[in-house]
């Protein structure tokens, strides 16, 4: 257990935290608007490999952003479309899109470098990292908080500002409301579509910003299957959660927890595959303590 007095670690947790946390807000806004949008995974891998050959054959990490960006809202777009106007079933279409885009991702990466696995030819930008002024140089502190990579601390800035918004704007009473009742919602003049439309281009902006953090942050390239299932822990995450935006942030630094105990055993002769498992098994068992806590405050609020 020395490890939790390792600075290192904390820093560790951090960064493994960021995609997750991204995933854990698109996948929030979605749900709260009534929408399950199952096509994170995909989402994220698009956006991961267009930042990454945007950046590449420009050498501009703007133009990468902008392409990453246009690829997994696009994605995500075309999700809500086959949902809201084709009336498709969401499970059926997520899956769907996220297999062509883990298939697509790598003939696309083949056709464009001649390789199935990583984007190793192209010199792909990266998003800076950033020292933050005063906590930099506060002993212990400063080695976990500062230093990371810019989109790290939007995350959380992102998590934030979603609490607020759907605590404190009409936007976000809007959101709620389609989410909990359509026909009450519609029935005060809300327009359905719209809203969740909305929601969902916000919901794929944040995945987005969490699939190229993986590849133009993290690392600064594109491996193929890089994304590792963090769009389906998202979805756990985002039960956990329970439609509050801190209680996400708190499950997908859980997540990011059981990855940091990952990475530090890499380097204590554990068997890799225990290794491999660990920060989906910890997810596993903290929805399970969640589910638990949530019966028991049900149970406890309605004997009152």
């Amino acid at each position: 257990m020395d490890f939790l007095t390792n600075l290192d670690f904390w820093f560790t947790v951090l960064r493994a935290t960021t995609p997750v946390l991204f995933a854990t807000m698109a996948a929030l806004i979605a749900s709260r608007s009534g929408m399950l949008n199952l096509g994170l995974e995909g989402a994220m891998t698009i956006a991961a490999l267009c930042g990454v050959l945007g950046s590449g054959f420009t050498g501009s990490l703007l133009v990468g952003a902008v392409c990453g960006l246009a690829a997994g809202i696009g994605f995500t777009m075309l999700l809500a479309y086959f949902v809201q106007h084709l009336k498709a079933n969401q499970v059926i279409s997520g899956v769907a899109l996220n297999l062509a885009a883990s298939g697509g991702s790598v003939f696309c990466l083949y056709s464009i470098t001649g390789d199935k696995n990583a984007s190793n030819s192209l010199a792909s930008s990266a998003f800076p990292a950033v020292q933050i002024p005063v906590i930099k140089d506060i002993p212990g502190l400063g080695d976990v908080l500062s230093g990371h990579n810019s989109l790290t601390y939007v995350a959380f800035i992102v998590t934030i500002v979603m609490f607020i918004m759907l605590k404190k704007t009409s936007f976000g009473v809007h959101i709620r409301a389609v989410g909990e009742s359509e026909e009450a919602a519609r029935s005060v003049g809300i327009n359905v579509k719209r809203v969740r439309y909305q929601a969902m281009l916000i919901s794929g902006t944040l995945a987005s910003l969490g699939g190229m953090y993986l590849s133009m942050g993290y690392v600064n390239r594109f491996t193929s299957g890089m994304v590792a299932g963090r769009g389906y822990i998202a979805l756990a995450t985002n039960a956990m959660a329970a439609g509050n935006a801190l209680m996400g942030m708190v499950s997908s630094i859980l997540y990011g927890f059981g990855s940091g105990i990952s990475i530090y055993l890499q380097n204590n002769n554990v068997d890799p595959y225990l290794i491999t498992i660990i920060p989906y098994a910890s997810i596993i068992v903290f929805y399970v303590l969640f589910s638990l806590y949530y019966k028991v405050r049900r149970k406890t609020e309605d004997s009152l």
